[in-house]
C-alpha cells in the first residue's frame, strides 16, 4: 500500500516514488487474478489479457483488464487493471480502471493516489487537485505536512503541470514552512528558480532550525546560474555552526563539483565520513567523483565498498559495470550491467549489454536479453521495444526496425520519442519524404517541443533547400531551448547553408564552447574551409581526430576537404 503519512522522519522529504513501481511491479509478477464466483464475461475479458501478455500485446491487454474491471465489483481485479495499465503508460485505461477502484473502495488512499496522477498525467490539474485533497485531509498528520510526502510522486509526472497542481494545494497553507517548501521543490523541477528561490526563503525564516529549506536554497541560487553565491551561502551553512549537517557539507561537495573544485568536495566528503563512517551518501558521492577523474581503481574500491552496504545498488552496479566496460572486460561489463534492473541507469544498462553482444555478433542473443528484460521489468517494456528497434537498424533490417517503431507509438501516442526515432531511421534508409513526413507530424502535434523542431529544422537545412522554413523552426527551438549546443549547432548550419558564413561560423563556435562534439567540431572545419581559411580548418580537423579517432563526421570531412591527406 502506498503510505502518505511515515509517522517516523515525518518533516523528511523522502524520495520514494520507486514505491509506486514496487507496487505495480509485485501486483504484474504476482498470479493473474481469479474469481471462483466471476461470470463468464469477466473470465473471458481476464483470461484475454493473459493470453495478450503473453504475446506482448500490453495495450490490448490494458483494454481486457479495464473491460473485467467494469463487470465486476471486485476490488482486486479493478487494482489489477489500474497497475497493468499504469506502469506500461495506458492513461486513458489506467484512468478508467482507477475510478472504478475508487468507487469500490473509497477509503483508499492509493486508489485515490493513483487516480490523482493519471488525472495530472491528462492535463486535468483541478481534478487531479480534488482528490489529492481527500488524501491530505484523511490521517492524523496536519495536511501541509504531507504535502511534502507527496512530493517525490508529482516528481515523476510533468513537471510543469506538477509545479502547478503543488500551487493550488499548498494556497491554504501561507504560514506553513512545508506547503513551502513542497511548492519551491517543484517550482525548481519545472525550471523556475525565482519562484524556487522566494518559497525556500520564506520556508527558511519560518522554520530556520530545519536544514532543508536551506540546502534547496543554496541548490535553487546553483540552477539560477549564480555558482559564487551558492557556495557562499552553502559554505556559510557550515562554517557558521559548530556542529555543522552532514547534509550541508554533501551540498557544498556537489556545488564545489559544480565549479570543477573537485579537491574540495573530497576534502568536504572526508569529513563527512570522519566523522560518520557509515553514511553511504557520501561514500557513494566520493565513488562518482573518483570516476569523474578517471581514478577507476580507486572509484572501483569504492564502488564495491558501496556495493557491500546494500545501499545504492544500482548505483554501484552501473558505475562497476562502466568501469569493466571502459577496460574492454565485456563478460564482466555484461553480467554487472544485466544487474542493473531499475532506477535512473536502468534502460542504458540493458541497452549496453544488447550492444556488446551485437559487437560481438551475438545478434539473437541481444534481441533476446532485451525482450526478456522487458518481459520481467514491466516498467522498461516500451523502452526494450525501442531498444530493439535499434539494435535491428543496426543491421540495416530496416522493415523489422520500422515494425517495432510502430510497436512503440501504438505504445506511446502521446510520447513524442517513437516518432523521432522513426525518422530518424527513415533518413538512414535514404527514405527522405518519410522521414520529412513523421518530423513534420511530430511537430504539429508537439509545436512546442524543441527537440522535435530542432530535428526537422535541421533535417531541412541539412538535406533540402528549404533554408527559410528550417531557420523558422530553428529559432522557435531556440527560444524554447536558448542554451541547448544541439540547437545553436542547426543555427549555425541553416546559417552556413544559406551563405553567411560568418555568421555561422560565431554561432557553430559557439556551440561548441558548450559542447565538445565531433558533429560541431566537423560543422566548424566545414565553414572554416569554406571561408578559405584552410590551415585553421587542418589544425582543427587533426585536433579533433585526435580525440575522436573513431569519428564517421570527421572522416567524411577529411575525405571530402582533403581527400590526399
Amino acid at each position: 500500500m502506498i503510505i502518505l503519512n511515515p509517522r517516523n522522519r515525518r518533516h523528511e522529504l523522502v524520495f520514494a516514488a520507486w514505491l509506486v513501481a514496487i507496487i505495480v511491479i509485485s501486483a504484474l509478477l504476482s498470479p493473474p487474478v481469479a474469481l471462483a464466483d466471476a461470470d463468464d464475461k469477466v473470465r473471458e475479458h481476464l483470461a484475454a489479457a493473459e493470453d495478450a501478455r503473453s504475446k506482448n500485446d500490453y495495450w490490448r491487454a490494458a483494454i481486457e483488464y479495464q473491460q473485467a474491471a467494469e463487470e465486476t465489483d471486485d476490488v482486486a481485479v479493478a487494482r489489477q487493471a489500474t497497475q497493468f495499465a499504469f506502469t506500461y503508460g495506458f492513461n486513458k485505461e489506467a484512468r478508467i480502471s482507477a475510478k472504478r477502484w475508487v468507487e469500490l473502495d473509497k477509503s483508499s488512499d492509493e486508489a485515490l493516489l493513483y487516480l490523482a496522477l493519471l488525472e495530472l498525467r491528462d492535463g486535468d490539474i483541478g481534478k487531479s487537485g480534488n482528490s489529492l485533497r481527500k488524501v491530505l485531509e484523511r490521517g492524523d498528520i496536519p495536511a501541509d505536512e504531507r504535502l511534502v510526502n507527496l512530493v517525490p510522486f508529482l516528481a515523476e509526472e510533468d513537471a510543469e503541470n506538477a509545479d502547478k497542481l503543488m500551487r493550488q494545494l499548498s494556497k491554504p497553507y501561507t504560514t506553513s514552512p512545508y506547503a513551502h517548501y513542497a511548492t519551491a521543490v517543484l517550482a525548481l523541477y519545472a525550471g523556475d528558480s525565482a519562484e524556487a528561490l522566494k518559497r525556500a526563503k520564506i520556508a527558511t525564516e519560518l522554520k530556520p532550525e530545519w536544514i532543508k529549506p536551506h540546502l534547496l536554497y543554496a541548490r535553487a541560487l546553483l540552477m539560477d546560474g549564480d555558482i559564487d553565491a551558492a557556495i557562499d551561502y552553502t559554505e556559510r551553512l557550515v562554517g557558521d555552526t559548530p556542529d555543522p549537517d552532514p547534509e550541508a557539507r554533501l551540498e557544498l561537495a556537489i556545488m564545489y563539483l559544480s565549479a570543477g573544485r573537485e579537491d574540495d568536495a573530497l576534502s568536504q566528503i572526508n569529513q563527512v565520513l570522519l566523522e560518520q563512517p557509515s553514511r553511504t551518501d557520501a561514500l557513494r558521492l566520493m565513488a562518482i567523483i573518483n570516476f569523474r577523474l578517471e581514478n577507476l581503481d580507486a572509484a572501483w574500491q569504492d564502488f564495491e565498498d558501496l556495493l557491500a552496504t546494500g545501499q545504492y545498488t544500482m548505483d554501484a552496479f552501473y558505475y562497476l559495470a562502466r568501469i569493466a566496460d571502459h577496460r574492454g572486460e565485456q563478460q564482466r561489463a555484461i553480467a554487472l550491467y544485466s544487474k542493473v534492473t531499475h532506477g535512473d541507469h536502468a534502460v542504458f544498462s540493458q541497452r549496453r549489454v544488447g550492444g556488446i553482444l551485437a559487437q560481438q555478433e551475438k545478434f539473437d542473443e541481444a534481441r533476446k536479453h532485451l525482450d526478456e528484460f522487458g518481459r520481467s521489468h514491466p516498467n522498461y517494456a516500451v523502452d526494450m521495444i525501442q531498444a530493439q528497434a535499434q539494435l535491428l537498424a543496426s543491421q540495416d533490417r530496416y522493415d523489422e526496425a520500422i515494425e517495432y517503431y510502430n510497436r512503440v507509438i501504438a505504445y506511446r501516442p502521446d510520447s513524442e520519442n517513437g516518432y523521432l526515432g522513426k525518422a530518424e531511421l527513415y533518413l538512414r534508409m535514404g527514405n527522405l519524404d518519410d522521414a520529412l513526413e513523421v518530423y513534420r507530424y511530430a511537430a504539429k502535434r508537439w509545436p512546442e517541443s524543441a527537440i522535435v523542431l530542432n530535428a526537422l529544422g535541421y533535417t531541412l537545412a541539412d538535406r533540402t533547400k528549404e533554408y527559410n522554413e528550417a531557420e523558422k523552426l530553428i529559432k522557435k527551438a531556440l527560444k524554447i531551448s536558448p542554451n541547448s549546443a544541439a540547437i545553436i549547432d542547426s543555427y549555425g548550419w541553416v546559417l552556413y547553408r544559406k551563405g553567411e558564413y560568418d555568421a555561422a561560423l560565431a554561432e557553430l563556435e559557439r556551440a561548441y564552447e558548450i559542447l565538445e562534439d565531433p558533429e560541431v567540431a566537423a560543422h566548424v572545419i566545414e565553414v572554416l574551409w569554406k571561408m578559405e581559411r584552410t590551415d585553421e580548418a587542418m589544425e582543427r580537423l587533426v585536433e579533433a581526430e585526435e580525440r575522436w579517432p573513431e569519428s564517421p563526421l570527421l572522416e567524411n570531412v577529411r575525405n571530402r576537404i582533403a581527400p590526399d591527406g
